[in-house]
Order: structure tokens, then sequence, then C-alpha cells
């Protein structure tokens, strides 16, 4: 038992290192982007859009026409309400004290009063998550951006970011508390959370993937820009370079506070 520490913090140890692996080269940026295995990427890339054709858009539609909205909504509510512990995790990592204690009281509203979560009551008495993850932790800690990656399934990301995906996956408290198969139900809930996502905001994700010009490049703008927003969020101001000084971000569709269509395949 008191070998797990040693090797969780050599384990993160080493994940960190490897965020810190890569040194942009102004050179060969895109539209402010470091993508030195864009090659790779867009390979990684077809494959995912293949795989979206083929399974993931089909069961997303057939998912949220068959199943009534309440159970679709319930089941990412429950998700959702599964993955806050690991939030609270990184609120304290970044010694974000509000907002550990805001998800730790959202987390035991909602799992007393909102029947495990699938309710969510905590909103509305303003009991709001502030999302977080271990990729926007290292960039608190001053870990760099790294590289930008496409993940097979997953969708876009950065060295840093999918650094914090596994981390993610061994620091949520649930994981360890909760015995089989109860440990399992939460990424069951998470899967169908993210069919959901897919069914229901498909338009616009099959506007990104299948009408544009350049689905990788539009791909990847969209993602840079809103992961560098919500690290702007965590580790205290981002200067947005894809902003438009003369135009309103009211009703960007894309910004963080509304529709990330990446949240339909990736985690981050």
């Amino acid at each position: 038992m008191l070998l797990r520490p040693v090797r969780t913090a050599s384990f993160f140890a080493g994940l960190i290192a490897l965020a810190a692996c890569s040194t942009p080269d102004p050179a060969r940026m895109s539209d402010g982007v470091w993508d030195p295995d864009e090659a790779a990427n867009r390979r990684v890339h077809a494959f995912n859009k293949k795989l979206d054709r083929a399974v993931l858009a089909p069961a997303g539609k057939g998912y949220v026409t068959i199943v009534p909205a309440p159970v679709v909504h319930g089941v990412s509510n429950f998700s959702d309400n599964l993955s806050l512990p690991g939030t609270v995790v990184n609120n304290l990592l970044q010694l974000d004290l509000g907002g550990a204690l805001t998800n730790t009281a959202r987390f035991a509203f909602n799992t007393v009063v909102g029947v495990g979560g699938v309710f969510d009551p905590a909103g509305l008495i303003g009991l709001h998550e502030k999302d977080t993850d271990f990729g926007q932790t290292l960039a608190v800690w001053g870990a760099p951006e790294g590289s930008y990656l496409e993940l097979p399934v997953l969708g876009p990301s950065t060295q840093r970011a999918a650094t914090g995906k596994v981390v993610d996956l061994v620091t949520n408290p649930l994981s360890y508390a909760l015995p089989d198969p109860e440990k399992y139900y939460g990424t069951g809930a998470s899967v169908l959370s993210k069919l959901g996502d897919r069914g229901n905001y498909g338009d616009a994700l099959d506007d990104l993937y299948y009408n544009s010009a350049d689905s990788y490049a539009a791909a990847r703008s969209v993602y840079m820009q809103n992961r560098r927003f919500n690290v702007g969020a965590a580790d205290g101001g981002y200067d947005d370079p894809y902003a438009d000084p003369y135009g309103s971000s009211d009703n960007d569709p894309y910004i963080a506070d509304q529709l990330d269509p990446y949240e339909a395949l990736s985690n981050e």
C-alpha cells in the first residue's frame, strides 16, 4: 500500500516531463498553433472522420431518437456528477479553494437530493460546476502547451492536454472508493453522454467535419480557440489569438461557455 503513492508520484512526474517535451518553432507554426506532426495528425483525422461517419454519428442520432430526452439528459447529469470528485482534485492542485468547495457541495447535494446525480437540483440553487482538468492544472503549474495532436477516437488535443487525460483517468477518488462493478458505471455513463452530445449537436459537428474546405484545419482552429480560452480561465487569463477585435463573441457557437463541437468526441 505504501508503494502506491510512490508509483503514482513517479507516474505523474514522467507525464509532466512529457508535457514539456516540445518547444515551438515559430517558423513552423500554422495559424499560431505548433503542429510539427501535421502529416500524421491528418491521417488520424481522416480515420476519425471515417469512424464518425460509420459509427459515432449514426449511433448518436439513433440514441437521441430512440431514448427519451429526459433520460438522455439524466444520463449526462449522472456522468458529470461522477466526474466531480476528480475535478475537485484538480481544483485543489490549482489552489482554487472556492472551486473545490463549490464542486464538493454540488456533488454532495446532487448525489443526495438529485438521486445520485441523475437530476441537477444544485444548479437550481446556483451551485454550478467549476470545470477543470489535469491539463489545465499542468498549465497553472507552468507546463508548456506542447505540440498539437489529434488522437484516435478522442479527437483534437495537445501534448499537455493529452497528458492530462491520462492522469485524469487515475485521479478520480471514486474509481478507488467504489467496488466492482459499480466503479464502471461512470465509464458507461460517460460513453452514453458522448453519444448524446453527438446526437444533440450533430448539425454543428457535421458542418465542421463534412462542409469545411479543410476539416482538419477547421477542427484544429476551433479546438485550440476553446482550449486556450479554458486554460486561460484556469491560470488567470489568456489573450485569444483568434479573437476578432472588431466583433462580438456573444453569438459565437464555439466559445467555451456555449457549444464546443468536440465535446462529443473528447473529454479534454
